[in-house]
């Protein structure tokens, strides 16, 4: 398979992962963007802000987030939250990782 080809596929894959663990913290309590890129890194996931901003635009109009703006030392930031689809798509995503990873494909 070409090298891009490839790329573009691992990436729609890899997408859904991304927004699990988004929801993950999401739930967890409050995060922003530009401390959700430089933690996803430690993941192995490199975002950039041009992929990662639209995903979270695109999570918050599917209702699976909220964005609030919040004044922070003169800066002008967006915290995400899950909101109660959010929350049940993810228990719905954990019990789907939860199958694959402990039963034996066929």
């Amino acid at each position: 398979m070409p090298s891009e080809k490839k790329h573009k596929i691992i990436n729609k894959l890899l997408s859904g992962f991304v927004q699990i663990h988004i929801l993950r913290h999401a739930s967890r309590g409050e995060l922003y963007g530009s401390w959700l890129i430089e933690h996803l890194k430690t993941h192995g996931y490199n975002l950039s802000p041009g992929t990662l901003y639209p995903m979270l635009k695109r999570m918050v109009n599917d209702d699976l987030l909220t964005a609030s703006e919040h004044n922070i030392e003169g800066h002008i930031r967006k915290i995400y939250r899950t909101t109660s689809l959010g929350d049940e798509a993810l228990k719905e995503a954990n019990d789907k990782i939860r199958e694959l990873t402990t039963h034996h494909l066929d």
